[in-house]
């Protein structure tokens, strides 16, 4: 589609990466600021609700809704700013992707401070989900390395917020999952970046405490993340494979780790939907078992790109298809440190007897959580899995979200399709300060979810 001013498609399907749920809606693709503000004029939300939507990578129905105001062309780059001290600033749109900023600041030697597994996230997105990494438990999560950002608001007032100016806007919108206005631009801090190169340690864990001691043993380094095997039973329940990584030091550079315009990788494509039927506890339990031994025979130590180290399924496009047309919810749920080893345990336990766990099943260790009402993380340990879509799941994740008001965690909005109110207001204690600040920013409702409704956050 080209870029027509207020380019509006007919009804047509839409959904989150997880392909589920799906949404007839109407996309509207403004291409500057006043455009957005006409487009908010002219709806009427006692008969559409709008929403947002950057690059559709929220995995359930947060950037869902009647309408859809696409950030797509908002896509500019405004300043890269460097103070006397080294602090290099940079504002952009909201519309960008993580990748296209890569792709513009490592030639420069700069860095995105905290990155997620996707970078085709947009600027927007990543600040409505506040995003983490693998370094979470060193630098926290994306907002907390956003100085300040413009919101346009459901009247068309635009507002420049920060933690010193309209900082209850600002702390409501970090995390808000788009209900507070739409992100026009935002100034973001960088990090200096030695190298290209990632050293990568691969450290085998052959059950859940070992990954656990292993992690909390590693605290000092700057990336972790687990592969966990979520279908594993008795004494090997949870083995895994952690993987640590650091920033190749400048003292070891060479010519082909130096920061430089990226290379593309070579991609593979999964060109359909594949059957639902392959994806069964035998295949992903063949897969987890073979990828276990695979990892235990390479190497510890690797250098790597850096690009292979924090998006590796980003080289395997649509890999979404791989969970069949219904499409596939991926569960992110956090456990505070006081609880998580007991919790973790009787969750693994929950899934392998199920037998629905996930050949993608991650865990990965927080730090302490921030000011914004509805961000995700809180100091502990967060563990995400996938699983296909089906009728029997449903129960399964019932169950699970006893387990996790019980040891006191909660799940991730912008991974969620099917948390209740109920679940959601006993898990996010500040939810009633958002809902009173959204009804003074937006008193009409217009920026509305499918997931807002379903947790009662809008009507």
């Amino acid at each position: 589609m080209g870029k027509n001013h207020n380019t509006q498609t007919g009804q047509l399907t839409y959904s989150g990466w997880g392909r589920y749920p799906k949404q007839e809606a109407s996309l509207v693709e403004p291409s500057s600021r006043d455009e957005f503000a006409t487009c908010l004029a002219m709806s009427d939300p006692r008969e559409q609700k709008t929403i947002a939507r950057g690059a559709g990578r929220s995995y359930g129905d947060s950037a869902l809704s009647e309408i859809l105001l696409s950030t797509r062309y908002l896509d500019n780059f405004s300043s890269l700013e460097t103070s006397e001290s080294g602090h290099s600033t940079l504002r952009c749109a909201a519309g960008l992707s993580l990748a296209q900023i890569l792709e513009t600041i490592v030639p420069k030697g700069l860095f995105l401070p905290v990155l997620p597994g996707a970078k085709a996230v947009t600027v927007g997105g990543a600040i409505a989900s506040d995003i983490h990494g693998k370094n979470h438990h060193i630098d926290g999560s994306f907002c907390d390395h956003v100085d300040s950002l413009r919101l346009l608001l459901a009247s068309g007032e635009v507002v420049d917020c920060s933690r010193s100016h309209h900082s209850e806007l600002f702390h409501a919108t970090c995390g808000g999952i788009g209900l507070t206005g739409i992100v026009l631009d935002a100034s973001i801090c960088l990090t200096p970046l030695s190298s290209l190169a990632i050293t990568q340690s691969s450290l085998i864990a052959s059950n859940l405490e070992e990954c656990m001691e292993l992690m909390e043993q590693h605290l000092k380094a700057k990336y972790s993340v687990a592969w966990i095997d979520c279908l594993a039973k008795g004494a090997a329940k949870g083995r895994s494979v952690l993987y640590l990584g650091e920033h190749l030091p400048a003292s070891e550079n060479n010519a082909r780790s130096k920061p430089q315009a990226l290379k593309r990788r070579s991609e593979i494509n999964i060109p359909f939907n594949a059957p639902s039927m392959l994806l069964n506890r035998y295949s992903m339990a063949a897969f987890n078992s073979s990828y276990y031994a695979l990892k235990k025979s390479l190497p510890a130590t690797a250098k790597i790109d850096y690009d292979k180290f924090f998006f590796p399924l980003e080289r395997l496009r649509n890999w979404n298809r791989l969970y069949g047309a219904k499409g596939f919810l991926q569960y992110q749920l956090v456990l505070p440190l006081a609880t998580a080893r007991e919790g973790l345990h009787a969750i693994l336990e929950r899934v392998a007897r199920a037998g629905k766990g996930s050949f993608l099943s991650v865990l990965k260790r927080f730090g302490k959580g921030n000011s914004n009402l509805l961000s995700f993380p809180i100091e502990g340990y967060t563990l995400a899995m996938d699983f296909k879509v089906e009728d029997s799941l449903f129960p399964l994740l019932d169950e699970l979200d006893a387990l996790v008001l019980a040891h006191g965690g909660r799940l991730y909005l912008t991974k969620d399709a099917r948390m209740s109110a109920e679940f959601f207001r006993q898990t996010y204690p500040e939810w009633e300060r958002f809902a009173e600040l959204k009804a003074k920013c937006d008193p009409d409702q217009k920026f509305s979810s499918l997931q807002s409704r379903r947790l009662g956050l809008t009507r």
